[in-house]
């Protein structure tokens, strides 16, 4: 409490109540039925023109701290160098349980950056769900496949 009178903690004016706005896909017939299944890999594809790629890549960029946030251990954001103006985002999480989870996890405050990425690509992004199958070793990436 000292401390407090000298260091006062910042003034957020972040809105973090819940904004459910992901809807997944209405096909997901071959989910998983186990929530503990995983690791899963979620892409989502952007077509971007190419006037708008420097306002994308900044916007694109605000997503690597939310999806962090919301559970995932990895997150890039890749150009298709054969197909000019497609990018691909990537994230990670641990399991299907942990990505249903970061449906839930977006707030208000993060819309301002969805709208930002949404308004610099033509058309509407395109999501994958890859799930590793139970017979993939994936505890460590740095031993040689057999």
């Amino acid at each position: 409490m000292i401390l407090g009178l000298f260091f006062a903690l910042p003034d957020i004016d972040s809105d973090v109540t819940p904004w459910i706005h992901w809807k997944l896909s209405a096909d997901l017939s071959g989910s998983p039925t186990n929530l503990s299944d995983g690791p899963v890999l979620v892409t989502v594809e952007y077509d971007v023109a190419p006037e708008q790629v420097d306002k994308f890549l900044h916007a694109v960029r605000g997503y690597s701290r939310i999806r962090r946030r919301d559970g995932a251990y990895r997150w890039g954001i890749f150009r298709d160098m054969e197909k000019p103006g497609l990018f691909l985002e990537t994230f990670l999480t641990a399991s299907w349980g942990e990505h249903l989870r970061q449906h839930a996890r977006a707030t208000q405050a993060d819309r301002a950056i969805e709208e930002a990425v949404l308004n610099s690509i033509l058309g509407s992004p395109r999501v994958s769900h890859l799930i590793s199958p139970e017979d993939t070793p994936v505890n460590n990436a740095n031993e040689p496949a057999e």
